[in-house]
């Protein structure tokens, strides 16, 4: 199976997916911001990082790039796609969902390892999690805190698609302590904290992050989301 992992001017994170779809199992498929070729990929993640240097708002020039078209019609009819923190900025952008990525509570850049709780497990994304499952994956972010309107809290909460709360105090801010939210249809998650740094134990702080990645292969072998 391939993965197609976007590349945009300011990307960080785009070697580390990479080697995290690899370790899953798949095919890890470079695609570029500037090309709207999707390369006959089965799912993509928009990685972490600082795409066209947050200008504006963060994700907000990328959200228009090339290679978004194709992908947000793809998105639309099913593929999965996960956008990690920078992605999930850019997913929030592209209204592929709902709710905004604002400025933590502290006004700092946050690092640090965290510990999250998975809501659901019936995504694209998080089909290999237990509901309740508790995961340590790394945290870094200046503009992470997720925020809606009441309405908009109130139908992520009913619908269950939050997939991820942080377990704890919060870390910058977000509504309802949330870390990840998917569409739903369950195709679509944004994630804030970065499981493709915690895939091997030599260079994160454990594995839980590998998940995320098998989930998909998952999915994709089983037929995509219905």
């Amino acid at each position: 199976m391939k993965i197609g992992v976007v590349t945009f001017p300011g990307t960080l994170d785009d070697r580390d997916a990479a080697r995290a779809v690899r370790y899953a199992g798949s095919e890890a498929i470079e695609l570029w911001h500037d090309d709207a070729d999707l390369k006959g990929v089965d799912a993509v993640i928009l990685p972490g990082g600082f795409s066209y240097g947050d200008y504006l708002r963060c994700g907000a020039i990328s959200r228009f790039s090339p290679v978004m078209e194709p992908l947000i019609a793809a998105a639309k009819g099913g593929m999965p796609l996960l956008g990690i923190c920078n992605g999930f900025q850019v997913l929030a952008e592209a209204h592929l969902i709902p709710g905004a990525l604002t400025r933590n509570q502290h006004l700092h850049f946050l690092c640090t390892d965290q510990k999250i709780r998975i809501e659901n497990n019936t995504t694209a994304w998080t089909s290999s999690f237990s509901e309740g499952q508790e995961l340590v994956i790394p945290l870094k972010n200046g503009e992470g805190s997720y925020q809606c309107d009441d309405e908009t809290l109130k139908m992520l909460e009913g619908e269950g698609r939050i997939i991820a709360r942080y377990v704890g105090e919060n870390p910058n801010g977000s509504r309802n302590l949330i870390a990840g939210i998917s569409n739903e249809r369950g195709n679509i998650v944004g994630l804030m904290p970065h499981p493709e740094h915690a895939v091997d134990a030599l260079t994160g702080p454990g594995t839980d992050g590998l998940g995320f990645f098998t989930s998909v292969l998952k999915t994709m072998v089983s037929g995509g989301m219905k």
